[in-house]
């Protein structure tokens, strides 16, 4: 199963075929439009499913299957949290629970970004405690950005995450640190000069021990598409 996350900075239906190169099972697209807007070019591939959630139109979060897996948004999601999805996944080899991500919610005085994150894994915490869980997409956080007395925090969610037996694929596969990423996923405003590691794939032990490959773009490939570059992980199952 090869999972994807790549916030397209709009204007998927413009740009699906570039990363549909990449052959997704499973495709995690913030800042995506509704599914009313969707007009895919002829060659382009549809996808068998479509999940999207929002409030602008032209700017959700999409999660969409090129396989049989099938997705469900849980009964349990907490609007409060925005645009961040429990999602039952089934009709593959194996079934799990997906969080996608896209941690931006302005509408909250605590914090828009990580602490969408961090409250949401409190919130879900039974959900987490299952042994086969992904959690992708955005993160719009990194440890650099820490603010020791603020609860919450990027390290704080990867603790808290670690608590539950939850990494980040990224960091196991390529042995990386928190913070010191030899790779990173977004270029402010475009400029290769200005990159932060934003986007994320956590994963239970149970898709840890079978991940064969994570890989993040080039940023030639992807700058003209958006400010992010996609994250890629693969599992045997």
């Amino acid at each position: 199963m090869k999972i994807i996350t790549w916030n397209c900075n709009m204007a998927f239906r413009k740009k699906a075929a570039s990363i549909l190169t990449q052959n997704p099972d499973i495709l995690v697209v913030p800042e995506c439009e509704n599914p009313e807007k969707l007009m895919f070019p002829d060659e382009v591939p549809l996808p068998s499913a479509v999940l999207w959630y929002g409030e602008n139109p032209n700017k959700g979060l999409g999660v969409f299957s090129y396989g049989s897996y099938k997705l469900k948004l849980m009964d349990c999601h907490n609007p409060d949290f925005k645009n961040i999805l429990p999602i039952e996944v089934t009709g593959g080899k194996v079934n799990f629970t997906l969080f996608a991500i896209w941690a931006n919610n302005p509408k909250d005085k605590d914090g828009a970004y990580v602490t969408q994150v961090w409250k949401a894994i409190h919130y879900y915490e039974s959900l987490l405690s299952k042994t086969k869980i992904i959690l992708i997409g955005d993160f719009n956080s990194n440890t650099i950005w820490d603010r020791p007395r603020r609860e919450g925090n990027h390290s704080a969610v990867v603790e808290k995450l670690a608590a539950n037996k939850i990494f980040s694929t990224y960091h196991v596969f390529h042995r990386q640190q928190q913070g010191k990423e030899a790779h990173p996923t977004q270029f402010m405003y475009r400029h290769e000069d200005k990159p932060y590691h934003l986007d994320y794939c956590f994963a239970s032990s149970y898709f840890i021990k079978k991940m064969t490959n994570v890989e993040i773009g080039q940023y030639h490939d992807w700058k003209s598409y958006s400010d992010h570059k996609p994250v890629s992980v693969t599992f045997d199952l």
